[in-house]
C-alpha cells in the first residue's frame, strides 16, 4: 500500500489574495495566527503524512479551495526485515562432580574460564506447584494476665466526668420596668 504526505511551502493558487488565504487556512486547520505564519515561512512544511491516496487528494483539494497550493508526495517506506531470533545457547555441560551435591561446570568461552574452578552447589529443580518456602511453626499467642480487669454491669456509670452544677440564676429583684 502506498502512503502519501501533504506538504505546503507558501505558494498560492493564481489570483488568490494572501490575507484571504491566511484566513481560510486558519479556519480550515483551526489554527492561530502564529501557526499560520509558520506555514507561510517559505519552508516546506509537512501538514499530514501516512495518508492513503484518496485522503491525500481530499487534503489537496481542500487547500486549493482555500487558495493554497499543496503538494502531494509519495512517502518512501523502508521495508525492514526482522532479524531471526537468536539461537538458544547450548546448555553448560556438567563435568563429573567433585563431591556429592556439587556441580562442576565446563566454561563456555575464555571469559567464563576464570570461573571453571568455582565449586557451586547443585541446586535441583522443584516440581511445578511445590512450596519453596521452608516450613515455619505457627506463632504462639502471647500470654497476657487479664485477671486484674473486670466488667461493669450493664447501664452502670463508666467513670464519665460529671457535668458541673448549673450556676444560680442572676438576682433581678432590683430591676423595674418603666412605663
Amino acid at each position: 500500500m502506498s502512503l502519501y504526505e501533504i506538504a505546503f511551502s507558501g505558494q498560492l493558487v493564481p489570483g488568490a489574495e494572501p490575507e484571504q488565504v491566511r484566513a481560510n487556512l486558519a479556519k480550515l486547520f483551526q489554527a492561530d495566527a502564529q501557526r499560520i505564519a509558520v506555514l507561510f515561512s517559505g519552508r516546506r512544511i509537512v501538514i499530514k503524512n501516512g495518508l492513503d491516496g484518496a485522503t491525500a487528494e481530499k487534503y489537496r483539494v481542500a487547500m486549493e479551495r482555500a487558495g493554497a497550493r499543496a503538494e502531494v508526495a509519495a512517502m518512501e517506506v523502508e521495508e525492514v526485515e526482522l532479524a531471526p531470533p537468536p539461537a538458544p545457547e547450548p546448555a553448560p555441560v556438567a563435568a563429573p562432580a567433585a563431591a556429592p551435591g556439587r556441580l562442576k561446570v565446563a566454561p563456555r568461552d575464555e571469559y567464563m574460564a576464570a570461573f571453571s574452578e568455582v565449586d557451586a552447589p547443585d541446586f535441583g529443580m522443584a516440581p511445578v506447584g511445590a512450596d519453596l518456602q521452608d516450613e515455619r511453626p505457627d506463632p504462639a499467642a502471647p500470654q497476657v494476665d487479664l485477671s486484674q480487669f473486670s466488667l461493669a454491669p450493664v447501664g452502670s456509670d463508666m467513670g464519665q466526668a460529671k457535668a458541673a452544677p448549673a450556676a444560680p440564676p442572676p438576682d433581678t429583684s432590683h430591676l423595674k420596668l418603666q412605663e
